[in-house]
């Protein structure tokens, strides 16, 4: 069972992540589900809910990626997902137009299993830059 995740212990994850998903930097103000804490590398895996191992995430994300801590390359060998505590996010992915591409192993099998290129939420960064601009 998840352990309580108090709300002063979210606030600062928030804080931490700039109420940003770590994983595809929607706004929590700009997604329509709002975004969770996601125990990066989840208890069933033997991690702790403490910030070393928290990340700030959208629904959607969050939903993807599950308790999931790898997936298959391209070429099927195992790679690790992108862990927003120990990797840099500009390191592993860029954004071109509405568009998230993944610069590495690590951040191409995250794009693909986080499905951040599938065409909803390509339309949602789009109609997020339109509404911004």
């Amino acid at each position: 069972m998840a352990r309580w995740i108090s709300t002063e212990l979210r606030q600062t994850i928030a804080d931490r992540a700039r109420q940003l998903c770590e994983y595809c930097l929607i706004a929590e103000a700009e997604t329509f589900y709002g975004c969770e804490v996601d125990h990066i590398i989840s208890e069933k895996h033997g991690g702790s809910t403490d910030e070393a191992n928290l990340a700030f995430a959208c629904v959607v994300c969050n939903r993807a990626k599950g308790s999931d801590i790898a997936t298959l390359a391209e070429d099927g060998a195992v790679v690790e997902l992108f862990h927003p505590r120990r990797h840099a996010w500009n390191d592993h992915f860029s954004i071109e137009g509405a568009r998230i591409i993944g610069l590495t192993r690590i951040g191409r099998a995250t794009e693909r299993l986080l499905k951040l290129n599938a065409p909803d939420r390509i339309e949602e960064r789009v109609w997020i830059q339109r509404w911004k601009s």
